[in-house]
């Protein structure tokens, strides 16, 4: 058997070379590498954010039977041209850079690494809400600016606490889960709007059946749904406007799910006091672009998922995949099974 690890800057060759070493497959590795992140990703060949030449990956491709990368764009034009290819393993929890259908079409399983990254989101999510909260990086700006603001201690201009707060989280998945375990622990009061969702929930976290609901009673609202066709524009300027003056919007989530000129909208007019995004209307932002010139709004460049721990994770649920298929199991994560099926 041979495989290809095409890894990047993040998930890195020797990082699944590791990983494959640790399951002890018999197998011919090669190892190649990709520019992100130093090159975005884009759209390639018909799949999105997708780094590197289909030319290249073809040519690295010839003769082997598995795929395990991060970010290659494994699109319909690389599969016809490697016929020996059985198995492509994303290390990701969204296989968007790999042409699914096209891959189906042509009996080549695909596997991703789902959750890969919950506990790095996780983390920059409490982060972001407590940044946005406190509004850390405004006030260490000023600060090293030679500005001391002292007036921020004035009763109409201090932040909330979460302490003894409703947040409301939207979305109860594998980030949204960590999330409000932890915000349960600070001593907030936590509202879950899931639809999906059908579960005893812990003390301390209540599922209400209606977005608008969770709106008007939280304080702070943290976006964790998985972006779909249905939901986009999920919070817009009429949701936003049913949240208590004063509140706290955070999405590390997807963009699609959040109408970005009405959050800024609302924080012109103090509507919202703060609010903190990762991930943006368009990606890398445009420097003249409405959100880098909002007050009170704390923005970073999409780096929620990004730890050591969980390039390391991602390649090790990813091994366990090859290794099961290898050893002529079912591997776990298969997004398209119906290949297993015929």
């Amino acid at each position: 058997m041979k495989i290809l690890l095409q890894g990047d800057g993040f998930v890195l060759p020797e990082i699944l070379q590791t990983a494959i070493d640790e399951q002890h497959i018999d197998a011919e590795t090669i190892q190649t590498a990709n520019s992100w992140p130093v090159t975005p990703m884009q759209d390639i060949g018909g799949v999105r954010e997708a780094n590197g030449d289909e030319d290249e990956l073809i040519a690295a491709l010839q003769g082997a039977d598995v795929l395990f990368t991060h970010s290659a764009p494994v699109t319909r034009k690389v599969l016809d041209a490697c016929p020996d290819l059985k198995l492509v393993v994303i290390c990701r929890g969204g296989p968007v850079n790999a042409d699914v259908a096209a891959a189906t079409e042509r009996g080549v399983l695909v596997c991703n690494t789902p959750g890969r990254n919950a506990n790095a989101t996780t983390e920059h999510s409490l982060a972001m809400i407590l940044a946005a909260a406190r509004q850390l990086a405004q006030r260490d700006a000023e600060l090293k600016a030679g500005q001391w603001r002292g007036d921020y201690y004035r009763y109409d201009v201090v932040s909330p606490e979460l302490f003894g707060s409703t947040v409301g989280l939207v979305g109860y998945g594998a980030i949204g889960r960590r999330v409000a375990k932890v915000l349960v622990a600070i001593g907030a009061q936590v509202l879950v709007y899931d639809p999906y969702l059908s579960e005893q929930l812990p003390e301390g976290i209540t599922q209400v059946d209606e977005l608008d609901d969770l709106l008007r009673q939280s304080t702070v609202v943290s976006i964790h749904a998985r972006a779909t066709n249905e939901n986009v524009g999920l919070i817009g300027a009429r949701e936003i406007a049913l949240m208590p003056r004063g509140s706290v919007l955070v999405n590390c989530a997807r963009p699609s799910l959040l109408d970005y000129d009405a959050l800024c909208d609302a924080l012109d007019s103090g509507h919202l006091y703060a609010a903190g995004c990762d991930v943006l209307p368009a990606e890398p932002l445009p420097p003249d672009h409405r959100l880098l010139r909002t007050p009170n709004i704390t923005v970073t460049p999409h780096l929620a998922g990004a730890s050591k721990s969980a390039a390391w994770i991602a390649a090790r649920l990813g091994a366990a995949d090859i290794a099961a298929w290898a050893r002529g199991g079912r591997p776990q994560h298969v997004v398209n099974p119906e290949v297993l099926d015929r």
